[in-house]
């Protein structure tokens, strides 16, 4: 009987290792598949803000160039503006009868 038992006691022993390699390989699998998660997710945010940096800079392009429009428009405007004081300056000094 001391034979079987110190066999039966050596494989208690050695099912109880292999339920705590068992229970490590688990733990890794599990941080592992967490660790790909948070890298997934990290690659998946990446990818959302180099989108909207894109579209900011479309935005930002168009935004410019919208704003150098106006301020051409702003300077004709103003040239226009200065042309018609000086037009109507002058209408109206030939209006006036000369002072004596």
């Amino acid at each position: 009987m001391d034979g079987s038992e110190t066999a039966l006691d050596a494989l208690d022993r050695s099912l109880t290792r292999l339920a705590a390699a068992v229970g490590l390989l688990e733990r890794a699998a599990e941080r592992r598949m967490r660790h790909d998660e948070a890298r997934s997710n990290a690659e998946e945010e990446f990818a959302l803000m180099q989108d909207d940096r894109s579209r900011l800079a479309v935005d930002l392009d168009a935004a410019l160039d919208r704003s150098r429009i106006l301020e051409a428009a702003n300077a004709e405007a103003e040239e226009r503006l200065a042309r018609a004081a000086e037009t109507i300056a002058r209408v109206v000094e030939r209006m006036e009868p000369p002072a004596d």
